[in-house]
């Protein structure tokens, strides 16, 4: 028995090298979904046939061959037929357009605002305002071009002079209010209330987001 796994082991492996080679050479953050399946799909043959007496070597290496050919045919049809790219593959999406929040494209691509914010602050980003363009790529990671604007220098200003960094609260996330970022900084709703009246949005189920700090006030967009 402790022979057997071992042997399965061993193909195992191989196998694993195998595939990797046929995915190329990529990142593990440039994997596209499909390519998760292929190796998920692999690891979860691996998994049952190498501790199942009952599966013989030869079974596990046919399953391998199978399912590496598979893989091969398919990553053929997709280059020799890019419209098949986009459905299999995905394709990226443009989540800031010109310093604009493309919401219909973080709704299409079940993004929360919450998360864009911390792939944003992973590149060092602390605000939408920085951002002229990001894009999410099919992998998940997001691209980002920044602002290189006069208001970006004055923000940076800003900071120098108050000797701190200019850090932006979520305080509206889908038309809900954040209550506890707003007692972290002091406020409460009927400040923040006052302050999207003063601005005239008088419904706060129709502010997608707004974000506020205090060197640079509000960001604010709805959902029209």
């Amino acid at each position: 028995m402790d022979t057997s796994i071992t042997v399965k082991v061993i193909f195992g492996l191989f196998a694993l090298l195998i595939v990797v080679r046929i995915l190329g050479k990529k990142e593990l953050s440039q994997l596209t979904p499909i390519d998760f399946v292929y190796l998920l799909v692999l690891g979860g043959l691996l998994e049952e046939s190498i501790y199942d007496d009952l599966v013989s070597i030869w079974e596990v290496l046919y399953t391998i061959a199978l399912w590496a050919l598979l893989i091969y045919i398919i990553e053929m049809i997709i280059r020799k037929f890019e419209v098949l790219r986009p459905v299999l593959k995905g394709e990226p999406s443009i989540i800031v357009d010109n310093g604009e929040l493309v919401i219909k494209a973080l709704k299409r691509n079940k993004l929360e605002l919450e998360q864009l914010r911390s792939l944003l602050r992973q590149q060092g980003i602390f605000s939408l305002k920085e951002v002229k363009y990001a894009i999410l790529e099919p992998g998940g990671q997001l691209s980002v071009m920044k602002k290189d604007s006069e208001s970006a220098v004055t923000a940076e200003m800003l900071d120098i002079h108050s000797g701190e960094s200019s850090l932006s609260h979520l305080l509206i996330d889908e038309g809900e209010i954040e209550y506890k970022i707003l007692k972290s900084i002091g406020k409460d709703k009927e400040w923040l209330i006052h302050e999207m009246n003063k601005r005239g949005y008088d419904d706060i189920t129709n502010i997608y987001y707004a974000e506020w700090s205090e060197e640079n006030g509000f960001i604010i967009e709805t959902n029209d």
